[in-house]
């Protein structure tokens, strides 16, 4: 142990002596471009300026300030390394320096006016010309090389790409720092604002690699590319889609042979002056979309999460590559399936000449990211053209070299080294916003990414007539290999006249949208994580916490025997002298009376904390529990259901009769697999048996409302299987390799287990145990 961390101490040298040279020759770079700034503003007053005052805050915008922060940081860090011993800590040089970050985004946001301007007063000014185009760097200390000559151009870029590389390092060092080391949550927190930063920044990269000359000698920029599904002709086909400065190009890999390079094809292009939104109107005309219904979703999830098991357990074995081949083939199909039929919300764009395009996304997100880039750029003074067939060529010959989108987002196409991700359950309370012009109507929804694709999860309720919404809402998400957490913001939209249900289209305006990145480190901790996403102006703040999806699945039980919760379901039944017990009559009883037509019952999560309040109620056998069920949301009286039956000390079904479920659903013969399952039913308790049958009833009578709350029987034995059969912590002691391993064969299973009964014709009680003829073999 010692010996490793002696180890991880010395790559901390390493990572920090390289690092520290590297910023040596940074510093050198700013001064550098700092050098002719004095002289220019020195002329600038006088009756010859080279360049006026303005030009030249706008070219060195922020550099003095960027030079003084890491000049600060380089000065303080250099005597640490250089005097190094094991107890040396530099975490809140990290820390510091994360925090200025505030400098580079106006630095970033300045950055194309700053590069247009000196390109600008080149071509005007021959002296400036010659002054940018060799500006002098100094070598660093130890080396031969006194100066090297550099562009402004390329000096320009260097903050931009030193961010990137900052992040990096900070990767590095945390990967060799203990955790126990208190330089730890001090770089964990500076990465967690670096990578923020990044992310936030990354739609404002490097143009110089995203520019194609059009005939005329304009520069034409690829400003935004990613894939997208394309409703054409009634069929989705995936699309590569590529916004220019001046036009929208629509494309798709052309097939070429083996070694030959790739190219793309164009299908159609719209000149961005020739491009509008249909009005909700206008689209009322379009054809509908065809939505995939959820389950059929969620069964190839499964299937996808299936084969990734048997791929990582063909890799632990040192299994055949062709074997892991044929499967990764398997995936990527069921991927670009998942990918191609999951996207459900209409993005329209209409040629003012005719012709109107429909694509469909998955996230409101991803719209409202190409809307706004698309107006963006209509509001300078565009030109309508034709391309000719050689300019077209041409036009998407260049999108294979300058797209910035590589690969579809399927994870076969991941690298093995790449995070997988989170898997299991994210808390997130949303507690409050502000920074809103004028009052409005105002709530958020939070968007998890998984399988390629962002998926809304869940949504705070509407806080009315306010700039200072306070929600304090809890939420828990469940993610499947998530890496990213979304929160959009949205102004109500009460006019009756805009609503367009049935077409999935979100009529609300967006206030505001940011992202953060769910790193595994900063997350997984058992305390509450506060932060802030900020978003035009507007700040959400929100806290955190993750739970892995072993934890979240342990039944524990209560220590009490008062309450209900997480006490056997004879000895609340023996209490209540009932046959079912009261929480699960009166939360059914409420849901049929009221929530059976709600889109996603049982399937949307409630807010934690009116959960929490329902369940104290209960345990307390409070008087004011009918009172407070009917004020109470109905997603969170179905919550409280769900969660009643996760937390009994042990499932529904038995730890006991587990194995024989598993075993007996997993028959193929008809008659065989309904005598095991019937006998299973008697073999129940009999508080337990007679609760099951009335659920089954219950969510029979749901799924019958299907057509209108979206809710099949498969659909809620998905969310009810795991619940009603997961064995307690005892029970499963099998170690699990994956976190995706757990979701796969058992969870399917136990699935299938419900999907049986539910699907079975009515089974009575009495009937049951009348029946117990032919069999008397111990289970």
């Amino acid at each position: 142990g010692e010996r490793d961390a002696g180890k991880g101490l010395e790559m901390r040298k390493l990572v920090l002596s390289g690092f520290l040279a590297s910023e040596e020759i940074y510093i050198n770079q700013l001064e550098a471009l700092l050098l002719p700034m004095k002289p220019l503003k020195a002329t600038a007053t006088t009756s010859q300026p080279v360049l006026t005052l303005q030009q030249i805050e706008t070219i060195f915008y922020k550099i003095q300030d960027i030079y003084e922060i890491h000049k600060e940081f380089y000065d303080s860090l250099c005597p640490k390394v250089q005097q190094w011993d094991s107890n040396v800590t530099m975490g809140h040089l990290f820390q510091k320096l994360a925090s200025q970050l505030g400098v580079y985004k106006a630095f970033v946001d300045n950055y194309k006016i700053a590069l247009e301007t000196a390109e600008k007063c080149s071509q005007s000014n021959y002296q400036f010309q010659k002054i940018s185009e060799e500006l002098k760097v100094k070598g660093p200390k130890d080396s031969k090389e006194s100066h090297t000559s550099v562009t402004m151009e390329a000096l320009l870029y260097k903050p931009i790409d030193r961010v990137t590389r900052s992040t990096l390092v900070l990767h590095d060092l945390l990967k060799h720092t203990p955790a126990d080391h208190p330089d730890y949550p001090l770089l964990q927190d500076a990465l967690r604002i670096s990578q923020n930063f990044l992310s936030s920044i990354n739609e404002d990269i490097d143009p110089r690699r995203t520019a194609v000359t059009t005939p005329k000698g304009e520069t034409r920029q690829l400003i935004k590319d990613g894939f997208l599904v394309e409703l054409s002709e009634g069929s989705r086909k995936l699309r590569h889609v590529f916004l220019f400065t001046d036009v929208l190009l629509c494309a798709k890999l052309k097939k070429t042979a083996v070694g030959k390079h790739q190219q793309y094809d164009c299908k159609w292009y719209v000149p961005l002056a020739d491009l509008v939104f249909p009005s909700l109107e206008e689209s009322e005309h379009c054809p509908q979309v065809h939505v995939i219904p959820d389950h059929e979703l969620e069964d190839m999830k499964m299937k996808i999460s299936a084969i990734k098991s048997e791929v990582q357990k063909e890799k632990a074995n040192k299994g055949q590559s062709r074997a892991i081949e044929r499967l990764k083939k398997k995936m990527f199909e069921n991927e670009f399936w998942l990918l191609l039929n999951s996207p459900a919300i209409p993005f329209r764009i209409h040629n003012r000449n005719g012709k109107s395009y429909l694509f469909l996304l998955s996230s409101d997100y991803e719209r409202s990211e190409w809307r706004e880039a698309i107006q963006r750029l209509q509001k300078k003074d565009l030109q309508a053209f034709v391309l000719s067939s050689v300019e077209l060529q041409v036009l998407t010959g260049s999108c294979f070299k300058l797209r910035t989108v590589h690969n579809i987002p399927v994870t076969s196409n991941k690298d093995d080294d790449e995070s997988p991700g989170l898997y299991g359950f994210l808390h997130v309370i949303v507690h409050s916003a502000k920074g809103f012009k004028q009052s409005a109507n105002l709530y958020c929804t939070l968007e998890v990414d998984s399988f390629g694709y962002f998926v809304s999860k869940a949504k705070t309720r509407v806080f009315r007539d306010t700039t200072e919404p306070q929600w304090n809402e809890e939420f828990e998400i469940e993610l499947e290999g998530s890496q990213s957490l979304r929160i959009l913001c949205y102004e109500k939209c009460y006019d009756k006249t805009k609503l367009n249900k049935d077409n999935n289209e979100i009529v609300d305006k967006i206030m505001g949208k940011g992202q953060i990145q769910l790193d595994p480190q900063a997350v997984q901790t058992k305390n509450w994580h506060m932060d802030v996403i900020e978003m035009n102006g507007i700040k959400v703040e929100f806290s955190m916490k993750f739970t892995s999806r072993d934890m979240s699945l342990k039944r524990t039980p209560s220590k009490k025997q008062t309450g209900v919760f997480g006490v056997k379901i004879s000895v609340v039944t023996k209490r209540e002298r009932s046959k079912v017990p009261y929480i699960v009559r009166q939360c059914v009883e409420e849901v049929e009376k009221r929530g059976i037509e709600e889109v996603g019952i049982y399937r949307i999560s409630g807010v934690a904390t009116d959960i929490q309040a329902l369940k104290a109620v209960f345990d307390a056998n409070n008087k004011d529990i009918l009172v407070m069920l009917s004020d109470m949301d109905i997603n969170a009286i179905a919550g409280t259901l769900k969660l009643y039956f996760r937390e009994l000390p042990e499932p529904l079904l038995t730890d006991r009769l587990y194995p024989a479920f598993m075993e007996g659903i997993a028959l193929s013969d008809p008659a065989a697999k309904e005598n095991c399952m019937m006998h299973l039913l008697r073999s129940l308790p009999d508080p337990n048996l007679i609760t099951f049958l009335f659920l089954l009833e219950h969510l029979k009578r749901v799924a019958e409302k299907e057509p209108i709350n979206k809710m099949s029987l498969h659909n809620l034995a998905t969310v009810f299987g795991p619940t009603l059969l997961r064995p307690s912590e005892g029970e499963s002691k099998v170690h699990l390799t994956l976190a995706s391993d757990i979701w796969s064969h058992d969870v399917m299973a136990q699935v299938q287990v419900l999907l049986y009964y539910l699907q079975h014709p009515p089974i009575s009680f009495t009937e049951l145990k009348r029946n117990t003829l032919y069999f008397s073999t111990d289970v």
